[in-house]
């Protein structure tokens, strides 16, 4: 692998990551100059230096590897989640070394997972910051800069494939440019609508846009210590309601469904994903009713916006879910684990996946009572091969592994069974929220720092879809 072609793309990647800060630190200045805006703009300055450094100095290279795409792709998002927590750490307060960090990996993953404990404290700029991160990541930092990238389609292509998935790439027929284009221009007109929407309901245009990149984002983080609860507005939270559930379908699909000569059937994925949606709030609302005597329209509302927010992976919270009844704690900790759609911004499993395994079961289980059956397993009129449902089985029990090694550490660690099991399915599905003392109103303000890098690590591992970072350490470690 050559090291100078590496080192060039991450410079880019943080080339991006210092006009985020820049940006955030002409906010802070428009803020009557707030305590953030020295940091954010020291930080993009030394980001920026950083960043520039390999784009003067060394000589691009043409034909990336797939195995330099994976290196680079798994180095750019660690090197912009390092650079990422300067701002916090020149801030101080709340932000030690360990917690910057950690705020940055939640950001930048989408996670939504925060260390503090008095969001409203913080100045507007930093406020800001926060919502940058999740925005840049939510379509993925290398997918962005790739844009930008005045070379051979090829390399455009290699570096996209090794950030998104193989389930994400196989909903187009587009590739390299054009297929990461019409992402983000989807990405692009959803964040203004939402945040258009938002403020025509009543917020200020700087809540309006912070909470729309939160929410297109899917990360949740909002710029009030009671998340969207305290708005205490019904069309605040229908709106961000809508927002979130487009933002769990994939992007490709979405761009088809409105393009003049695209088709307009719904994907099995996007029917598994509504209809689980929906099942799960009738029967949140319902439990709500019945155990806990919740009017009606009172049931549905909490339950509507916190299914939303969870099957999502936005995190965003009306209601302290750790005290509802035991079905509806169950059915989010289910929503955690399977999410939303591939192509989208939502992290978890991906529904796609539970889809194809079903499909494939089902025609197992038929072809078993039929062996005679000639037909063969398919999804939206696409045969499933043996490797595509084999493939899809090996992720699904690497992602229940990857639960099991991280709730093993969280509990070994001192938390509790259910804190330890909740925190490591939300922070590898990029959820944020879990149950116990990292609930919809709680935090992770008092993990250990050894938990906080641990969890760090799932956040990453989660938001690469677990495959990249396995690779990356293979070849590190010199098996090719």
């Amino acid at each position: 692998m050559r090291a100078r072609i590496i080192i060039r793309y991450i410079g880019t990647s943080l080339i991006l990551v210092a006009l985020m800060m820049a940006i955030s630190g002409i906010v802070a200045v428009f803020n009557d100059f707030d305590a953030s805006a020295t940091p954010l703009l020291f930080s993009a300055f030394i980001t920026f230096i950083t960043g520039a450094y390999p784009m003067i100095f060394v000589r691009p290279e043409p034909n990336v590897s797939t195995k330099e795409g994976i290196v680079i792709v798994v180095l750019s998002w660690i090197a912009c989640c390092i650079f990422g927590m300067i701002p916090y750490i020149c801030y101080g307060e709340e932000f030690t070394v360990v917690n910057a960090l950690f705020e940055s990996v939640s950001g930048f993953t989408t996670t939504g997972a925060s260390i503090l404990t008095d969001i409203e404290s913080l100045p507007a700029g930093l406020l800001f910051w926060r919502s940058s991160t999740a925005w840049v990541g939510g379509l993925g930092i290398v997918s962005i800069f790739s844009l930008i990238i005045p070379k051979k389609m090829d390399d455009r292509s290699i570096l996209s494939n090794a950030e998104l998935s193989d389930l994400t790439r196989s909903q187009s027929s587009r590739t390299g440019k054009s297929f990461i284009k019409t992402m983000l221009t989807v990405y692009l007109i959803l964040t203004s609508t939402c945040a258009i929407s938002l403020k025509l309901a009543g917020m200020g245009w700087f809540d309006a846009v912070t909470n729309a990149m939160s929410t297109c984002s899917t990360c949740g983080f909002c710029v009030k210590n009671e998340s969207i609860g305290a708005y205490g507005s019904m069309v605040v939270e229908a709106i961000i309601i809508v927002y979130m559930t487009l933002c769990g379908i994939s992007f490709m699909h979405i761009a088809t469904a409105s393009s003049r000569h695209g088709k307009h059937r719904m994907s099995a994925a996007t029917k598994g994903f509504v209809l689980f949606l929906v099942f799960s709030i009738i029967a949140t609302a319902t439990s709500l009713i019945v155990e806990d005597n919740e009017p009606v329209l009172q049931a549905l509302r909490k339950a509507s916006f916190q299914m939303a927010s969870i099957t999502t992976t936005t995190g965003f919270a009306t209601a302290d879910t750790t005290q509802w009844p035991a079905i509806s704690i169950m059915l989010l900790i289910v929503a955690s684990i399977i999410c939303g759609c591939s192509g989208s911004t939502s992290g978890g499993m991906k529904v796609d996946r539970v889809v194809l395994l079903l499909s494939y079961i089902r025609h197992g289980i038929k072809k078993s009572t039929n062996p005679h059956r000639m037909n063969q397993a398919a999804v939206d009129g696409k045969v499933i091969s043996d490797d595509a449902a084999i493939d899809a089985m090996k992720y699904a029990l690497l992602y229940i592994f990857t639960i099991m090694i991280g709730s093993v550490i969280n509990t070994m660690a001192g938390l509790d069974l259910e804190t330890g099991i909740t925190a490591s399915i939300a922070c590898l599905g990029n959820v944020g929220p879990g149950f116990g003392t990292v609930g919809s109103m709680g935090n992770y303000a008092d993990f250990p720092a050894g938990l906080k890098l641990s969890s760090s690590l799932l956040m990453i591992a989660g938001r690469l879809e677990i495959v990249p970072l396995l690779s990356f350490v293979g070849l590190i470690g010199g098996k090719h």
